[in-house]
């Protein structure tokens, strides 16, 4: 079908050659040769790599397009291509992988190459939920490989780390992840888009690196995020990553209502950062009805105590203190700030800075 609809077209308006080879019959080509075999179509279609001009009988007409079964995907220097279509996206992204890595390899002349994927329409993926299952499958052989094989997605980051830690939570969780509904995004698992975003501010505002600790910003709530404190700390010491499940680690944020129930724990940074976005990003400016409100509450900060309170509260959900009575909670009045260290595990941490919910 691709070979009836694409050789005749591309050669009367580009004069393009094409040819079509498949494992059980010799191709055909709009080219004019003699010989339609395997050894002859791919060497006219890759002349570099394959050496043609030291081989006197061998045809000197180029073929521009190729379009053929997976028989050329193993074992073949085809580096003179520059761009490969998949029309079947196969089960196995190893096949995609190896058929990409015809024309992906040293000694190559160009200096880029594309892929492009041509999914099922989407009736017929509903059906057999296959780009799903393959997105799923690769994801798998990107983290237990060198971490750079994904060619299905162009924003793929990954890091060892990250890989690690997803297998660990494979290995512990039971969990068909080929019965999955939807593709996995490595993006969606890891931070690398968090990183990507601190690199470019970092950039942009390197005096960022000078900021004092202790820091505060006031944003609005909203409907998925209460009223309350995230608090930024730094731990001093080892003895608080129990298991070692902060990933994060020495960093920890816990985001904690202002009825003092975690809305979001220290082991789900992903979760955390996603809420700090949606609340902070492209707010550049002071937000006079939020801040104003917190100035008033805390008497412009001269009266800290509620947050003292939560602050305890918070460090309490780290080092899993049970009991109440183990966390002074700081309900006494006066003027009192974070300097205090009267908070049951206080001393371990380091305040970065917090982002109050108004």
């Amino acid at each position: 079908y691709l070979y009836e609809h694409v050789s005749n077209y591309v050669k009367e308006k580009f004069g393009l050659n094409t040819a079509i080879i498949t494992g059980t019959v010799d191709g055909r080509t709009t080219a004019d040769l003699k010989k339609t075999d395997l050894n002859t179509v791919l060497t006219c279609f890759s002349p570099v790599s394959k050496d043609r001009d030291l081989f006197e009988n061998m045809p000197k007409t180029d073929i521009d397009i190729l379009i053929a079964t997976d028989c050329i995907s193993e074992g073949q220097n085809l580096q003179d291509c520059d761009y490969l279509v998949n029309y079947d996206i196969h089960w196995n992204p190893v096949r995609i992988i190896q058929r990409f890595g015809r024309i992906d390899r040293i000694g190559s002349k160009n200096k880029v190459i594309q892929l492009v994927n041509f999914w099922p329409n989407v009736t017929l993926d509903e059906y057999i939920n296959l780009k799903s299952k393959v997105e799923t499958r690769m994801k798998i052989v990107d983290m237990t490989a060198t971490g750079d094989d994904n060619i299905l997605s162009e924003e793929e980051k990954t890091d060892l780390e990250y890989r690690k830690a997803q297998l660990k939570k494979f290995q512990e969780e039971v969990v068909d992840i080929e019965d999955m509904s939807s593709g996995i995004s490595i993006m969606d698992l890891g931070l690398n888009e968090f990183r990507l975003d601190l690199l470019e501010y970092v950039k942009r505002h390197p005096e960022i690196e000078k900021a004092p600790f202790g820091l505060d910003s006031v944003v609005p709530a909203s409907e998925d995020a209460p009223p309350g404190v995230i608090f930024v700390l730094k731990n001093r010491s080892d003895s608080v990553n129990i298991d070692n499940q902060n990933r994060l680690h020495p960093f920890y944020m816990v985001y904690i209502a202002d009825d003092g129930n975690v809305v979001c724990d220290h082991l789900s940074p992903k979760a955390m950062l996603d809420k700090m976005r949606f609340l902070c990003k492209g707010k550049s400016e002071p937000i006079p009805q939020v801040y104003k409100k917190f100035n008033k509450e805390t008497k412009d900060g001269k009266d800290m105590s509620k947050f003292s309170d939560l602050l305890g509260k918070a460090i309490a959900s780290i080092i899993e203190v049970k009991e109440e009575s183990d966390i002074d909670s700081f309900l006494g009045g006066g003027q009192i700030s974070f300097l205090s260290n009267d908070i049951k595990g206080l001393d371990d941490f380091e305040l970065i800075c917090f982002l109050v919910i108004r």
